[in-house]
């Protein structure tokens, strides 16, 4: 995966413990997350406990916790 998804995932953690959700709208944000396949994407979400929906034609991207995966 890409280098730089470890501070993001920190700056999501960090957004996602005190609310529900964190968009992504940020440019170098987004450029990180659009080297990645939305595989990939998907995949660094569910491994984090997350979920990840792509808006606004891949524009925006959010993340929630999912609680399917906060129950395992």
């Amino acid at each position: 995966m890409h280098e730089e998804l470890p501070g993001l995932a920190a700056k999501i953690a960090k957004v996602l413990s005190r609310g529900s959700e964190y968009v992504v709208t940020q440019p170098a944000e987004l450029r990180v997350l659009r080297e990645v396949s939305d595989a990939e994407v998907r995949e660094f979400a569910k491994n984090h406990g997350w979920r990840v929906i792509r808006r606004l034609g891949g524009r925006q991207i959010e993340f929630y916790n999912d609680a399917n995966q906060r129950a395992l």
